[in-house]
This record gives C-alpha cells, structure tokens and sequence, in this order.
C-alpha cells in the first residue's frame, strides 16, 4: 500500500486515526486526532476512505488467520500430586450451605445429608470417579450419618480422606461405572 502525506490513516490493532505527516524509509510518521506524533511502519496502518472504513468479514477472518499464533502441540506434564487432586470436593461445614442462624442440630444434620446425598447423585450422573466430602471432625455424627448413607450405594467404596490435605475430617468416595441406589 503506498501511502502518501497527507492521507487520513488508522492503525491496526490499536485504536489510532490521524493523518500521514512524514514517510521516510524507515518509518511513516502520523499526527493522531489527539496531536501525538507517533511513528509507525507501513504494515501496521490502513488509509481510511472519504466515507470512512468499511471492513468486510472476509477481510477480518483473513487477517485473523494471519495473527493467529502457530503454538507447537505439546502435552502438559502432569505432576503426580495434580493427578491425584479430587475432581470434585464437597465442602459439608453449615456455614458454606446456609447463611440461616438459630437452626437446631437436626436441621443442619438435615441440610448437610441432603447436600450429600444430591452431590453424591449429581457425581454418579456425570460419572465423575472420586468426591471427597469434607466434613470436619466435630463430634463424629455427620461422618457416622455419610457413612451410613453411603452403604446404601452400590459400586462405592469410602476411604478417610488426605490426612495431609484434610486432617481427619474428610471422606473419599470412588465410584465404579456400575452404581446403582438400593430402594
């Protein structure tokens, strides 16, 4: 594109118009609408037309394959320690289920068994492998009510969770393809 002083120019991927005041060999120098003079090579900038610039899709795809990154296909390396990371994690504390206060221990044992069990539910759906269920360690009945409702599951099996990530109170479920509710 040869362009010349005087031409009402913008540049490319930036929000720039003005008007062409110098062309050396090196560089086109523009005067921006804000009266900035700014240096550009001649690549980076369009002259704009007397009724302003159209632009066709046609032309957008082509310069968006032309600014398309070639990335080499690699494969991440996975650590170990984020392989073994739990693809879903159930948080039972009351304070992350409900804002609501004054409710008795068996409303919240209630609401936490209820989240369980839909979570539970939600990750055989999706066929989701391993849940761990945080339940902290507190006086041991929540943990002694997931256990019992996680026998009613066919195709689980429970394990205490990541002593070093979760202490003792945690649950680990894994999920066999099978599983199947006893009613």
């Amino acid at each position: 594109m040869s362009f010349k002083v005087g031409d009402k120019i913008c540049v490319l991927d930036q929000d720039i118009e003005g008007v062409v005041t110098s062309i050396t060999a090196a560089a086109i120098e523009v005067e921006t609408t804000f009266g900035f003079l700014m240096k550009f090579s001649a690549r980076e900038l369009l002259i704009l037309p007397e009724e302003g610039l159209k632009v066709s899709n046609y032309d957008v795809a082509k310069i968006k394959h032309l600014k398309q990154d070639k990335k080499p296909n690699y494969k991440a390396n996975v650590s170990k320690k984020e392989r073994d990371v739990p693809k879903m994690e159930v948080d039972l504390h009351i304070g992350q289920l409900t804002n609501a206060t004054n409710l008795s221990n068996f409303e919240m044992l209630n609401i936490q068994l209820d989240t369980a069990q839909r979570q539970l539910e939600f990750a055989i759906s999706k066929k989701i492998q391993k849940v761990v269920f945080i339940h902290g360690v507190g006086a041991g009945v929540l943990k002694e009510e997931l256990q019992y409702l996680f026998k009613r599951y066919d195709g689980i099996r429970v394990y205490e969770g990541d002593y070093k990530k979760y202490g003792l109170g945690a649950t680990e479920v894994y999920i066999t393809q099978q599983v199947s509710r006893e009613v």
